[in-house]
């Protein structure tokens, strides 16, 4: 199966033994559509846990906002909330991913302009 969607919060691996890592993360799928007799777009998005065992290394790259097409299968996790109420999430086991648009370099962006603005503050402080 081949779903693609974007990141919702930055990737993590979590060890499941000594030997053994996943990486964890979830996307969104948006999707829309008119009903019947309607002229109203309805919006709906679909969030999806996804997992991948292959290669712990593929965590750097999957940050919040990357678009993502991934090969695998679904599946569904059920369990009972600390309320009691029966809950249900979407579970995506990951064997490939794409990565069709990484995510905007925001935050890196920032730091980089600060260290450019230090040392053009340097050169103009020399006498000669």
């Amino acid at each position: 199966m081949e779903i693609t969607g974007r990141l919702t919060a930055d990737a993590v691996v979590q060890k499941v033994n000594s030997e053994k890592q996943v990486v964890n993360f979830s996307i969104a799928i948006n999707d829309n559509y008119k009903p019947k007799g309607s002229t109203e777009v309805k919006e709906v998005v679909t969030y999806i846990d996804c997992s991948y065992w292959l290669n712990a290394k593929t965590v750097q790259w999957l940050k919040k906002g990357t678009l993502v097409q991934l090969f695998g299968r679904i599946g569904m996790s059920v369990y009972n909330n600390s309320e009691g109420v029966a809950v249900g999430s979407l579970t995506f086991h990951t064997n490939n991913i794409k990565i069709l648009v990484f995510a905007k370099k925001t935050e890196t962006a920032k730091a980089n302009s600060a260290v450019k603005e230090k040392k053009s503050k340097k050169t103009a402080d020399v006498p000669f």
